[in-house]
C-alpha cells in the first residue's frame, strides 16, 4: 500500500494543514500502512525500525479519532494512553503530540518517574484526552486515585519489546486490570520475537500485522563496520575516530554504567567533550546532558542500552560500540539511533577475541555476516585472535547450546561418580 500524500489518508483538514506547515508531504511506509488500519478501529501489531516515522503513525490517527469522538468537556476523562518504557521517550512522544495536535483543542500530559508527582497530579486534575506514561509511575497515580482509566478507548504500547526486556510485565498485567477490555490496542516494536508475539496474543483482538522491513533488520542507510582491535587499544581507537577522523557528534555505547562513566572521563582527559548518560543520573541531569548533546556542545554521549532506548536525536551520523551488547537485539536498537528518516549513518563496533560469542548472536539475529576489518595503525595482535569457525545461524546456536548443556551434565555426572 502506498500513498502519494497525507491527503489520501482521510485525515481531517486541521491535521493536514498542520502537516503541511511542518513540511510533511508524503507518508513513510509505516505511516501509509498503519494510519488507515488505526482509523478503521483495528488492533495492530507493527514492527518498524526506529527513525521510520512510527510515532506519527499512531499519534496522527489517535488525534483524528479523539477529535471525532464526543467528549465531556467538564471531566475530560483519559481516552487514549501511550505506554513507553523510558522517561526520555515519554517526552519525545509528548512533544510529537503537541506538534501534531496544535489547533485541535485536545489536551495531553506526561507521567514518568524521577520527578515530582505533585505537578503531574495537578495536570491530570485539569483533564487529559491523551496521556503518555511509563508503567511504574502510572501505577503510582492509579493507586493514589489521581486518575481513572475507566473511559479509555485507545491503548498504545510503544517500544513494546523494550518494555518486556526491562521487566515491565507485572506492571502491564496490573494496568490491564484497570483498563476496559473493549478498547483498541496498538503494539509498536522495533524487534519482534516469541515473547512479543505471546504478549500480542494476550493484548490484541484479531490484529493487523504490519512489518515494514524483514524482522530484526537494520536500516539500509546504515553502514556497519566491525574493527578487530586489541581490547587494551579500544580507548585509543575511539579517541582517534572522534578527534582525527572527525566522527562527531557520536553516540558511544558501553555495556555498563560504570563503563560509561569511565569512558566519558577518559575521553575528557583526551580533550574530547564527552558526558555519560545512564540510569544513575537524576532526571534533571539526564535532560541537561541530552540538551547539551542536541545543541552540539558535546562531541560524544556515552550511553548504556537502557538509557539510550527511545532517544530521538536528529542528524546523528555516528554510533560507536565499545563492544557488542549482551542482548543481541540491543545491537539493532543501538545502531538504529543513526540512519534515521532516510539519512545516511555509520555504525562502528570494536571487536576483540572475548566478543566472539556476542558477535555470533548478533549475526544470528540479523541473519547476516558482519565481516571484520582492521583500522590502519590499530591492527590487532594476531596471536590473540585465534581463528574459529563461525556458525551464526539460529539453528547452529541452538545446537551449540544443546551440546554445552549435555557436556555440562556429563561433567556433573562424572564428578558425582568420583
Amino acid at each position: 500500500m502506498s500513498f502519494a500524500s497525507f491527503a489520501e489518508l482521510t485525515l481531517s483538514p486541521r491535521l493536514q494543514q498542520t502537516l503541511r506547515e511542518l513540511g510533511y508531504a508524503q507518508p513513510t511506509p509505516i505511516q501509509a500502512r498503519a494510519i488507515p488500519t488505526i482509523l478503521a478501529g483495528r488492533d495492530l501489531m507493527a514492527g518498524a525500525q526506529t527513525g521510520t516515522g512510527k510515532t506519527a503513525a499512531f499519534v496522527l490517527p489517535l488525534l483524528e479519532l479523539l477529535m471525532q469522538q464526543p467528549r465531556d468537556e467538564s471531566l475530560r476523562p483519559i481516552r487514549a494512553l501511550v505506554l513507553v518504557p523510558t522517561r526520555e521517550l515519554t517526552v519525545q512522544v509528548f512533544d510529537s503530540v503537541a506538534r501534531y495536535g496544535q489547533g485541535t483543542g485536545l489536551t495531553s500530559a506526561l507521567v514518568y518517574g524521577g520527578v515530582s508527582i505533585a505537578a503531574q497530579v495537578d495536570a491530570l486534575k485539569a483533564g487529559v484526552d491523551l496521556l503518555i506514561a511509563t508503567p511504574g509511575r502510572l501505577l503510582d497515580h492509579l493507586r493514589q486515585g489521581a486518575l481513572s482509566l475507566g473511559s479509555l478507548r485507545h491503548l498504545v504500547f510503544d517500544e513494546a519489546d523494550r518494555m518486556l526486556d526491562m521487566g515491565f510485565m507485572d506492571e502491564i498485567t496490573a494496568l490491564l486490570r484497570q483498563i476496559p477490555a473493549d478498547r483498541q490496542t496498538l503494539l509498536f516494536s522495533a524487534t519482534c520475537d516469541d515473547n512479543l508475539f505471546a504478549l500480542s496474543r494476550v493484548l490484541l483482538r484479531d490484529p493487523e500485522l504490519i512489518e515494514v522491513a524483514p524482522r530484526n533488520t537494520t536500516a539500509a542507510e546504515i553502514e556497519q563496520r566491525v574493527y578487530a582491535v586489541d581490547g587494551d587499544r579500544k580507548l585509543a581507537l575511539i579517541t582517534h575516530l572522534l578527534k582525527v577522523k572527525g566522527y562527531v557528534p557520536a553516540l558511544v555505547f558501553s555495556r555498563t554504567r560504570q563503563g560509561a562513566d569511565q569512558l566519558a572521563q577518559q575521553l575528557g582527559k583526551a580533550g574530547i567533550n564527552a558526558l555519560a548518560f545512564h540510569g544513575d543520573l537524576s532526571q534533571g541531569a539526564r535532560e541537561k546532558v541530552l540538551l547539551a548533546f542536541r545543541a552540539g556542545t558535546l562531541q560524544a554521549l556515552v550511553a548504556t542500552d537502557v538509557a539510550a532506548r527511545g532517544l530521538d536525536i536528529s542528524d546523528l551520523n555516528h554510533v560507536i560500540n565499545m563492544e557488542f551488547p549482551f542482548v543481541a537485539e540491543d545491537y539493532v536498537h543501538r545502531i538504529g539511533r543513526t540512519g534515521r528518516a532516510g539519512n545516511k549513518g555509520l555504525a562502528i563496533t570494536l571487536f576483540s577475541p572475548e566478543d566472539a560469542p556476542l558477535l555470533e548472536k548478533v549475526e544470528a539475529v540479523l541473519d547476516t555476516r558482519l565481516p571484520q576489518q582492521w583500522f590502519p595503525g590499530f591492527e590487532p595482535d594476531l596471536s590473540r585472535f585465534e581463528p574459529q569457525p563461525r556458525r551464526s545461524s539460529k539453528a547452529a546456536q541452538k545446537q551449540r547450546a544443546r551440546k554445552q548443556a549435555l557436556g555440562g551434565n556429563s561433567a556433573k555426572a562424572g564428578k558425582a561418580k568420583r
